[in-house]
């Protein structure tokens, strides 16, 4: 702990707000609220801590805070905070899960349509539906059943559709607004409840299919049927009333919590949601967090009630929401949250065993890394590859790894433009140079670690760039190669040196898929290239042949091959003029030099 932290912690307010930790660059990697801020942010840097908080602490150099009027402020301002900052560490809120729903829209002449953004347009919306195939089975289904309109806009004649008695054709037919109300209407009863009977008809006419032998029919049925039950009666346990609630459960164990909400629409449990994250503050107020961000960041629809277990405040969140907030303390609703609390419990302990793996293949892995070459935790490690073919068309490739996992967003592609043949060292030269001007220019965080595929010759040029060039002191590592393009050795160091890894240890492991991936990001990238040129080569370098005449060429033609048996009469007809046509042809039935050799 550096003494800016200890003053910090000794002027601390005893008042609710919210506090924001920084690493090393200055960026927010984690964002929390408390009712006492003095006594929440000194927890972290005195007493025990699990080894997930210590990791946390481990990178925090500065943190702010910010003091609210009362304990709703400071939920409302985390949420906006991690919203704005997107903090590594505040993983649980990272849920970008989108449910659908079904619409019925409040058109003139209303489609059924399946959405996962709700507005406020007067439309019916029903769900939310996780198991996303039944519910577009489910649509097929009302489709079949009810025939409102399909299409997108009113075409000026009717479609297959109607044809198939699947819609009456308002584009051209009269349809009174009565006629789409009844419709309406049974579609709201349908997905209200009123399936049984859709349901109970429909097993009549599958059974009498079947008698008459008509099986595919009585397939179909049977599928429909399925489809209804997946979606309405996929859960039994049903309350009496018909109120829409969200039942909230959660367990926590180790500094990870698993949040479990069942959804109960007309009174019956249709779904659930089950999310597992690691936390770093009071059990509680990350639970209120959660349902904070559930509803008012995720736009999942807010129910006429919300349950939760004690303790929570509940008033807290009613007044957030705006809504009922109940804590059961009886009865079948008490059943209710006691049963998503004891499935958060199970899935908790499913888990724990997969996210320890994950950890050693990933964080643990990269710890070890930092230890082994005598460096800080290389959190962001960014990796660099070459590819060509006999200097054709040289490519670079960066891809970036953050604790120990690809971050594809910071992938980046480098065409080579002042090397001039295969040469390895000055393409390394010039992408390094080209990555770290821009990092520098723009102020963007540096990596704690660079890799380069290569041996030492690629590391010495990366090396004299980055510290002569620009005068950057970043830890630097090749990756070498056996004779069957497998990672062979880790070098390390001004002169390199092969640094002795076990090649059954998660550190080499990392190295391993750091290595295949940029060498797998390069090549594609070259192939992409190499497949661009090829397809220029044949028509482009033909004067007066240019991308328009190029694609008109291909479109009638289909290939290179009809283009070269075709007549100059035949390419005339496209609008092309005779000395254009006479070239084409002229130059396609030429062989061509190898320009490569």
């Amino acid at each position: 702990m550096n003494n800016q932290i200890k003053e910090k912690l000794a002027v601390l307010p005893a008042q609710p707000g919210c506090y924001l930790m920084k690493d090393k660059h200055n960026t927010v990697i984690y964002v929390g609220k408390s009712k006492l801020l003095k006594n929440r942010v000194r927890s972290y840097f005195t007493g025990a801590n699990d080894q997930k908080t210590q990791r946390l602490v481990q990178e925090i150099v500065d943190f702010e805070y910010i003091v609210t009027s009362s304990e709703i402020e400071a939920l409302i301002l985390e949420m906006n905070l991690i919203k704005k900052y997107d903090p590594k560490y505040n993983v649980l809120l990272k849920d970008d899960k989108s449910y659908p729903y079904l619409k019925i829209t409040a058109e003139e002449h209303p489609r059924l349509i399946v959405t996962r953004k709700v507005k406020k347009d007067k439309g019916k919306y029903f769900g939310p539906y996780p198991n996303v195939i039944a519910a577009r089975e489910t649509k097929k289904l009302l489709d079949r059943l009810y025939p409102l309109r399909k299409c997108n806009q009113m075409p000026d004649r009717v479609c297959l559709y109607y044809h198939m008695h699947q819609c009456l054709g308002p584009c051209v037919y009269p349809v009174s607004k009565e006629t789409n109300k009844k419709i309406v209407q049974s579609i709201t009863s349908f997905l209200g409840g009123g399936h049984k009977q859709i349901k109970n008809d429909l097993k009549q006419k599958m059974l009498d299919a079947s008698e008459e032998l008509d099986f595919e029919r009585a397939k179909e049925l049977r599928d429909q049927i399925q489809h209804i039950e997946s979606v309405m009666e996929q859960q039994k346990m049903t309350l009496k009333d018909q109120v829409d609630r969200d039942i909230f459960g959660y367990a926590y164990d180790k500094g990870w919590m698993c949040v479990q909400v069942f959804f109960v629409r007309q009174g019956k449990l249709i779904e659930r949601d089950v999310s597992i994250f690691p936390f770093f503050d009071d059990p509680e107020e990350t639970f209120m967090t959660f349902i904070g961000r559930f509803y008012l960041h995720h736009n999942h629809p807010k129910p006429k009630q919300v349950h939760v277990p004690a303790p929570t405040d509940n008033e807290l969140l009613k007044e957030l929401l705006e809504v009922d907030v109940h804590i059961p303390y009886r009865g079948r609703k008490k059943e209710l949250v006691e049963l998503a609390g004891k499935n958060a419990q199970i899935a908790l302990e499913e888990k724990f065993s997969l996210i320890e793996r994950d950890e050693e293949r990933t964080v643990k892995a990269v710890e070890q890394l930092g230890e082994i070459l005598n460096i800080e935790i290389p959190h962001r490690i960014e990796a660099f590859d070459n590819s060509n073919i006999q200097g054709t068309d040289p490519v670079s490739a960066m891809i970036v790894f953050v604790d120990g996992r690809p971050y594809k967003k910071d992938y980046r592609k480098y065409k080579i433009k002042d090397v001039k043949g295969p040469d390895d060292y000055e393409t390394m030269r010039e992408v390094i140079r080209r990555r770290y001007t821009r990092v520098l220019k723009e102020n963007l965080p540096l990596p704690d670690l660079i890799v380069i595929d290569g041996g030492k010759g690629q590391m010495n040029a990366a090396l004299d760039v980055l510290e002569n060039e620009l005068g950057l002191d970043v830890p630097l590592c090749g990756l070498a190669k056996d004779d069957k393009h497998r990672t062979s050795e880790l070098l390390y160091g001004s002169p390199p040196q092969v640094v002795q890894l076990d090649r059954q240890s998660q550190p080499f492991y990392l190295i391993q898929r750091i290595q295949d991936e940029v060498h797998r990001f390069a090549i594609s990238f070259h192939r992409q290239l190499r497949g661009k040129s090829a397809f220029r080569s044949e028509l482009d370098q033909i004067p007066g042949v240019g991308e328009k005449r190029r694609r008109q060429l291909l479109t009638h033609f289909k290939s290179i091959r009809e283009i070269k048996n075709a007549s100059v009469e035949d390419i005339k007809k496209l609008g092309i003029p005779a000395p254009t046509a006479t070239l084409i042809l002229e130059h396609l039935n030429t062989p061509q030099t190898d320009e490569k050799a």
